[in-house]
């Protein structure tokens, strides 16, 4: 379950004389926020709404019903029925505020899951509920760059005492604890669900349940299961219990659902609302568990009072005593007016660069870097706090983890900020990232993005024997070509096939063998891809052999320099021998027989 709430740190970059040393000791800096990234990598998952059918994980429920916040929302409308921003600013009630790497990743899965299972109907308001009950938003949206918790989030030991009794199924790997299994993460999966449902959403190659990404993404699988519709009450309920069984919970989270679907906005992260109350401790939200003494704090021992001396009163007072002056009564002291805070936006005089490096990717894999800022005052100190909004421009389909164009981050103390992980599309191309000071007219930041084409610098024919058919039919053999890059092999490379009549003059041929294209056309020019394990296939039947006899060939050319060809020999029908003609078949009879000529021999 959650803990305390904190604040993330992030990086950035700068520039000028003062700028330059600020920045190098920024980026000399050991500490956690100053960490790039992690690389992109395969993450191996099953394809998404692959887990549908399959029912959740041994008998608890997803989370072997560990506690939960059982906080709920104000019965204020955070905005207009329906509406909802992704402006980071405060509007509305403070517990309408998510995280915005929580929100990114609940729209992500939103999107994702409703691609690959649209019947599901997965609403990301769904995954917000859970993810507030369960983990107060990842305590509030204290997550790294990539998304990932930082502490881990821990529930306590399923030894049931209170909840479900889980000897450890992981060894400890995602919980830390070889003895009974705890659940992990903003999405409290307990380790043997995770081993099920667990997804690498934000590609970087393992699949975490600390990772608000990789969590919500197997949030949503895991209730979408069993051929669940989310549209139907009854389904949501049966999905909702299926995390947690109890009626209490199934409640709770139908408040949050209810409340984040009137409106909702987006706060930095580890700035969201922590929730106070949880089930298992009677209202006294994130103090030690009851098993956990408090530690004794000593009482001040209150004075004893001081006698008072009784004043005469005015007929009382005797005979020659004389009456003490009277004190005059100070006037009232006005405590000094606190001036307001400065914003820390309003403290940045300049956004420089750190490390511009090119950022570089080839289609459909991670860039190599990820851009970096530091928000700097006039002194060439750094601010912390500032919201940094990143912004992908130009024409182009690469996106941020998530899913998304634009993401805003805050600086973290050493006034760095970076920008999530940046992923490839399939467009090739230039474009730009822009870092911005959020409220602030300062002048951007840019960095220069460019990607380029998967190649492969040789391609190798696993069959040598070349291919042949007679005219008016089809090639029936089967064609595999192996792409590799330096010795690895090529996944996702673009191949261009050309028929030709000559290798030494590969000129496309105007007659003769052609490819059968999508629409029934005959084309001899085609773009063919590599699949992942970078084999290239000509399936049987795609390859027509044409009207004229003749040898041809088929040329293949890969970016990075791959090439090879493929032979084709064209051939004519046979004709019959010209010496035997056939003989009338009898009525009723077979197939005709051969009758010799006059001048032919009997056999022997």
């Amino acid at each position: 379950m959650a803990a305390n709430i904190g604040h993330r740190l992030r990086k950035g970059a700068t520039s000028g004389v003062v700028m330059a040393a600020a920045v190098a000791a920024l980026a000399a800096s050991q500490a956690p926020e100053a960490i790039p990234p992690a690389a992109d990598n395969t993450g191996g998952d099953h394809a998404i709404g692959a887990g549908d059918t399959a029912p959740p994980s041994g008998d608890h429920s997803a989370t072997g019903d560990t506690p939960y916040y059982t906080d709920l929302p104000t019965l204020t409308t955070p905005n207009k029925p329906g509406a909802s921003t992704n402006l980071p600013v405060i509007a509305g009630p403070a517990e309408a505020g998510i995280p915005a790497s929580v929100y990114s990743a609940y729209k992500r899965a939103e999107l994702s899951i409703r691609s690959t299972d649209p019947g599901c109907n997965l609403p990301w308001q769904l995954l917000a509920g859970i993810g507030k009950v369960e983990s107060g938003q990842a305590r509030g949206g204290k997550v790294d760059a990539n998304g990932t918790a930082s502490p881990a989030i821990l529930g306590p030991a399923l030894n049931g005492n209170g909840f479900a009794n889980i000897t450890d199924t992981d060894g400890g790997a995602y919980d830390g604890d070889k003895i009974h299994d705890r659940a992990v993460g903003p999405m409290q999966f307990i380790p043997s669900t995770w081993a099920t449902w667990g997804q690498d959403a934000n590609s970087d190659g393992k699949k975490d349940p600390n990772n608000i990404y990789d969590a919500a993404q197997a949030a949503g699988l895991y209730l979408c299961a069993n051929d669940r519709d989310l549209a139907l009450k009854a389904d949501l309920d049966q999905a909702i219990l299926s995390y947690n069984r109890s009626r209490e919970y199934l409640n709770t989270v139908l408040s949050w659902v209810a409340f984040y679907e009137r409106g909702t906005h987006q706060v930095p992260d580890g700035t969201g609302v922590l929730p106070v109350d949880r089930s298992d401790n009677g209202g006294r939200g994130n103090r030690p568990d009851p098993a956990t003494p408090l530690p004794t704090v000593p009482k001040t021992p209150t004075p004893s009072p001081k006698p008072v001396t009784p004043t005469p009163k005015p007929s009382e007072t005797r005979p020659g005593t004389v009456k003490p002056p009277t004190v005059p009564t100070k006037p009232p002291v006005t405590p000094p007016v606190t001036p307001p805070s400065v914003p820390p936006a309003a403290k940045v005089t300049q956004l420089a660069i750190v490390a511009n490096q090119k950022l570089t990717a080839t289609t459909g894999s991670a860039f190599t870097g990820a851009p970096r800022v530091a928000a700097l005052d006039a002194a060439g100190k750094p601010v912390a706090g500032v919201s940094i909004r990143f912004e992908i421009t130009g024409t182009t389909d690469t996106r941020f983890a998530g899913g998304g164009t634009t993401a805003t981050v805050p600086t973290g103390a050493t006034g760095l900020a970076s920008s999530p992980a940046l992923r490839a599309g399939e467009k090739t191309g230039s474009f730009t990232v822009r870092a911005t000071v959020v409220g602030r007219t300062l002048a951007a930041a840019d960095f220069a993005a460019n990607v380029t084409e998967r190649q492969a610098d040789t391609l190798t024919r696993l069959d040598g024997a070349a291919l042949s058919a007679t005219t008016g039919t089809s090639f029936t053999q089967q064609v595999q070509v192996k792409a590799t890059d330096k010795g690895a092999l090529a996944p996702g490379v673009l191949v261009t096939a050309v028929i030709v009549t000559s290798k030494d003059d590969p000129k496309a041929a105007t007659e003769g063998p052609s490819f059968k294209g999508a629409d029934g056309t005959q084309v001899r020019t085609v773009t063919l891809k590599t699949g992942t394990n970078g084999l290239l296939t000509f399936a049987s039947g795609d390859l027509l052999a044409g009207d004229k006899a003749g040898t041809f060939y088929i040329q293949l050319t890969a970016p990075g320099g791959g090439t090879t060809f493929v032979d084709l020999t064209v051939t004519a029908p046979a004709t019959p021998d010209p010496g035997t003609t056939p003989e009338p078949t009898p009525s009723g009879s077979g197939t005709p027989e051969a009758t010799p000529s006059p001048d032919s021999s009997p056999s022997a």
